[in-house]
């Protein structure tokens, strides 16, 4: 079932029929993120390691390395991996049904083969079982069907995002994909500091955290869990007092952050302005109690 709106698809796509294949999907975009980060000069809030949709699926886009710049795209409509080369190289990983530990093995053979060896740290990060991708059998699934469709709702997503993205003049992020959560996400800085994230993150060095919200932020983004097909979710850090009683109509208690299933956006009249007011409403909460320079920040 999908729904339309200005000629523009909202895919569906019902977390629980695809559990096993965004399991899998996790830990290859979690190898091909780490590639990314192996060669990517550091940049702040750790925007250096994440990737990006595009019209075929996920990509990490220009990287560089000694003899030029590479790229790794997963082609969710080929079904393919896509490594790339500025030296006119080329080498493709099947996706299909395949162990992690294969797909990484095939991936660095891949990479090898094109003169790059990069050194990462082998084992996932920011999921509670964290098993080396390299003795990783146990996630193995991969419906490509389910692929696109989860493509497709990030190009939804970040179509909307990125209108949103455009009504700040501050400090913010690109809209962009986070391997180590699985979820596109965007980010607005009021320009202040703020006090050392307590971390606690699974897997995750605490170090990562302090370096990512080492500023005051209203953060957004969509992820495949928090709905039966996915959702919206927003929060500030600090969380300024009085945030979750403005909020109330989007404030999950127990995820302590605000809440729109992907479901309720796409079977709304008009899916568009139900995001955009969920991204609105949130930001100005977070704006208005932490007393951020509107006026300044604001296009």
């Amino acid at each position: 079932m999908e729904t339309t709106i200005n000629n523009l698809w909202w895919p569906r796509l019902r977390v629980a029929d695809w559990t096993e294949t965004r399991d899998t999907l996790h830990m290859w975009t979690q190898i091909v993120g780490k590639i990314r980060m192996a060669y990517m000069p550091s940049v702040n809030h750790w925007w250096h390691v994440t990737l990006y949709p595009t019209a075929r699926g996920l990509t990490t886009s220009a990287v560089p390395y000694e003899r030029g710049v590479f790229d790794i795209e997963f082609d969710f409509v080929d079904e393919r991996l896509r490594i790339r080369t500025s030296d006119g190289g080329s080498r493709d990983v099947v996706l299909e049904p395949k162990p992690v530990s294969t797909f990484y093995r095939e991936t660095l053979e891949a990479l090898a083969a094109l003169g790059l060896k990069p050194g990462i740290y082998p084992v996932p990060n920011e999921v509670e079982l964290a098993i080396p991708f390299a003795e990783n059998d146990r996630n193995c699934s991969y419906d490509g069907e389910a692929a696109r469709l989860f493509w497709r709702q990030l190009l939804q997503a970040e179509r909307v995002m990125s209108r949103f993205r455009s009504e700040f003049v501050g400090k913010a992020s690109p809209v962009h994909f986070f391997w180590g959560a699985m979820d596109l996400a965007y980010t607005r800085f009021s320009g202040r500091g703020a006090p050392q994230h307590p971390g606690g993150v699974p897997n995750c060095p605490p170090s990562v955290m302090h370096e990512g919200y080492s500023h005051e932020l209203a953060s957004f983004g969509f992820w495949p869990g928090g709905g039966e097909e996915g959702a919206f979710y927003a929060y500030a850090y600090p969380e300024p007092p009085g945030y979750r009683e403005r909020t109330e109509a989007y404030y999950d208690k127990t995820l302590q952050e605000c809440v729109l299933p992907y479901e309720k956006v796409a079977e709304s009249a008009d899916p568009d302005a139900t995001l955009l007011e969920f991204l609105r409403a949130t930001y100005g909460a977070a704006a208005d109690l932490a007393a951020w320079d509107r006026s300044a920040l604001e296009a």
